[in-house]
């Protein structure tokens, strides 16, 4: 059988990429499609895999400057010719899923409906364009938001990576989706033998994220806090943040495995669609301190839960403000003794890369035989 994966770009590893490495992993054989292509920065799994990427690639400055050219995209993937496929499982959080299938089966994974055009393109977009750059946006989006909805209907089968996209995608799509959630690479983090006393954030440090909310109230408790991760806010947030708390840039994955598992708690300030930090410090058996918005409302089992639920992996905050992050923590401190490492990382197994990979297997076999496509 002829595969053919589609991904928007390959520009780094994140949850997107996590996903598509499993992808690769199911089906090395198949062909690989992107917008862009930075092979250094994404996994040998990727990197075996036969590339092909578009003409946007060639520009000059376009793997920097690329998502600004983003109302060329569609115009784009709809080139890629696809045409002898039998299979195309397109992972998608921009324009991947609008590629026209032929005559090939066309199931979609998709992170979020197109971000930059819904509900968080202020987050992606207004903070660091200029005047013009926003003006342009703005014209095109009415443009960007029609060719979503419309190549919509070139996917036969969409799968959502929580039921938080899957209600995006019935709301915007009038589409179902199979909720398959992304896969932890569990085995790759431990609990230690004694938590730190310092707090910990793992991010880029972009304006959704509000790593501001957690740095003001860190400010104001005092608590030490220490945040992995880089991106264009880092100097502004490291000028508001008092001595307390410590930028550490980007960190290597051995040395992160061992952030998380001598933290106190992970702080989760942002609302994610999915979000996978959170599971990688339960599966380090640390509990979770976020906004009680998004995904993690599907990745977090709060305090006081239901009857019958499983033990307390974090505690939630209601609004996204100091202030509500700061009661959060006070409300942790007080019962930190309820939280079990051991419990907290049994939790984090059920959402490992094995799991996920079979629960893909198992879906795309029975779109196959419905379909009258054959068989995996």
């Amino acid at each position: 059988m002829k595969v053919a994966l589609i991904h928007d770009w390959l520009t780094g590893t994140r949850g997107g990429e996590k996903c598509l490495e499993s992808f690769c992993e199911l089906f090395p054989q198949a062909d690989l499609y992107s917008l862009v292509y930075v092979p250094y920065k994404v996994s040998p799994a990727i990197r075996r895999m036969n590339v092909k990427i578009s003409w946007i690639d060639r520009l000059p400055g376009s793997k920097n400057y690329f998502r600004y050219l983003l109302p060329l995209f569609p115009s784009t993937v709809e080139t890629f010719a696809l045409d002898g496929y039998d299979l195309i499982l397109s992972s998608s959080h921009c324009v991947a899923k609008g590629i026209f299938p032929h005559r090939a089966l066309h199931v979609s994974y998709v992170h979020a409906p197109m971000r930059y055009v819904w509900d968080r393109r202020d987050d992606y977009f207004l903070g660091g364009a200029s005047w013009a750059q926003r003006a342009g946006l703005a014209l095109c989006r009415p443009y960007l938001q029609r060719w979503d909805v419309r190549s919509a209907g070139r996917v036969d089968r969409f799968i959502a990576n929580s039921r938080n996209v899957a209600t995006k995608i019935q709301n915007l799509y009038g589409r179902s989706a199979q909720v398959i959630y992304p896969p932890v690479d569990v085995e790759r983090f431990r609990p230690g033998s004694e938590p730190g006393s310092y707090y910990l954030i793992v991010s880029a440090l972009v304006p959704y994220k509000r790593i501001d909310i957690a740095v003001d109230a860190f400010n104001a408790i005092k608590l030490p806090l220490k945040v992995a991760g880089d991106g264009p806010l880092r100097r502004a947030l490291e000028r508001r943040a008092k001595s307390n708390i410590q930028f550490l840039g980007w960190v290597d994955d051995r040395n992160l495995a061992e952030l998380y598992a001598r933290c106190e708690a992970l702080i989760f300030p942002g609302e994610e669609d999915f979000g996978i930090v959170p599971l990688e410090a339960q599966a380090s058996g640390r509990p979770v301190i976020g906004l009680a918005q998004g995904g993690l409302l599907e990745t977090v089992i709060g305090l006081d839960g239901p009857a019958g639920t499983e033990a307390p992996t974090g505690v939630f905050f209601a609004a996204p403000s100091a202030a509500s992050l700061i009661a959060a923590l006070e409300v942790y401190q007080k019962r930190r003794g309820e939280f079990c490492p051991e419990g907290i990382r049994r939790h984090a197994e059920g959402f490992s890369r094995e799991r996920f990979k079979r629960e893909i297997a198992d879906y795309i076999r029975v779109c196959l035989s419905e379909s009258d496509r054959g068989s995996c």
